[in-house]
């Protein structure tokens, strides 16, 4: 709502004790009954066309020809007030206002120029050109002309920059509520990509474990009962470890194997499992001591570990592996190299995990480096700020 809208209220105050007053003047005043009733009957129906058709067009019109409908009532009916009695001159005070409120600027001057003249006139036709009062109602005619175009621009330019504010704000609200929607979006977005992320970092990688780890089983059954029984016991740590994950990521906590254990022991754990499950042989080293790194920084490394070390078991056909975690240079450096069957890097994968891991790296100012070419293993090196 607009100041306009909001102090109206106090426009309709002053438009009824002049209305009353007006009415008190004429009907007070010395005048034939006639003349009386006619005046206030018309500023009686002038008031009626202001309750039910003026106070709308005011606040906004409905179609082009009402306001000029109005207008041409109203000065009619003003036109009959003052040549029934002069005195209902003072409705003038609520006539030309409306006029500019209800019209553009130039023809509501106009008719405000008319309706001012309206006094003198009826004083002439009533009496002739030859009275003494005319001497004085002229020049305060001019005056009131002059008075009633200075006011009434005054009054448009101000109702017009109110209406101008409202619209601004309005805008302004509009552009609130769709940058409210668009970050909304944005937030789902962004946390359906961190979902799709943890997905692929966690359950994904143990489900592709516990497959491999039942395929396993599946050919040493009948041949190597003990190896089955040892893979058997690695696929349901799996599933546990994966229902512990899940249970993290539905409560929104992080990685359960950094809630039980050291960034360290943690990687160890990777690695040690790398080696039971893919019979991979596999090393570590991590420099001591290591300084003490944000939990989100801790999350970036073990989901940079592990995603490497998941696509050694799934793509390289490597045999050795060599993780080590390092402090250079005031950052901490976490290298993973294999001597497996390489790649081309500069061909697209159309894997999810090195996009997901460069993203990870960057949340933390972290950046991701691959070095790698067909049949001479691959080096991949994760760097963020200790």
């Amino acid at each position: 709502m607009n100041a306009w809208e909001r102090f109206f209220w106090l426009w309709e105050v002053l438009f009824g004790i002049t209305f009353i007053a007006t009415v008190a003047l004429v009907l007070s005043e010395d005048g034939t009954t006639a003349d009386k009733t006619v005046a206030v009957l018309c500023l009686a129906s002038l008031g009626l066309a202001y309750l039910f058709q003026g106070r709308r067009l005011i606040k906004g019109p409905d179609y082009e020809d009402t306001p000029w409908l109005f207008a041409g009532v109203m000065m009619l009916l003003v036109t009959g007030a003052i040549f029934a009695s002069t005195t209902s001159s003072f409705i003038l005070f609520l006539v030309c206002p409306v006029l500019y409120m209800t019209l553009a600027t130039k023809p509501a001057s106009i008719l405000t120029t008319i309706a001012v003249l309206l006094g003198p006139v009826a004083s002439i036709v009533r009496g002739g050109l030859d009275q003494p009062a005319l001497r004085i109602l002229l020049p305060m005619t001019a005056s009131l002309i002059i008075f009633s175009l200075l006011a009434g621009r005054y009054t448009t330019g101000i109702i017009e920059q109110s209406k101008a504010r409202a619209a601004l704000i309005e805008q302004l609200e509009a552009s609130q509520a769709e940058v409210a929607r668009l970050s909304r979006e944005a937030g789902t977005a962004a946390e359906r990509e961190r979902m799709a992320r943890e997905i692929h970092d966690t359950l994904a990688q143990g489900f592709t474990s516990i497959v491999t780890l039942t395929q396993a089983i599946e050919s040493e059954m009948d041949t190597d009962p003990k190896a089955a029984r040892r893979h058997l016991e690695l696929a349901a740590r799996t599933a546990r470890e994966n229902l512990t994950e899940a249970r993290a990521m539905v409560a929104a906590q992080g990685p359960s194997a950094l809630a039980s254990a050291s960034l360290e022991e943690a990687l160890r754990r990777q690695v040690e499992r790398l080696t039971e499950e893919a019979g991979i042989e596999a090393a570590i080293e991590i420099d001591d001591p290591l300084p003490a790194l944000p939990m989100a920084t801790e999350v970036v490394l073990l989901r940079g570990a592990q995603e490497a070390l998941s696509n050694i078991r799934k793509h390289s056909r490597a045999t050795r592996v060599s993780l080590r975690l390092s402090v250079v240079d005031g950052k901490v450096r976490l290298g993973v190299t294999d001597d497996g069957a390489g790649f081309d890097p500069a061909e697209p994968t159309g894997g999810f995990g090195l996009a997901g891991m460069r993203t990870r790296a960057g949340q933390v100012g972290g950046i991701v480096t691959l070095k790698s070419e067909p049949g001479a293993g691959t080096t991949l090196e994760l760097e963020v700020p200790a």
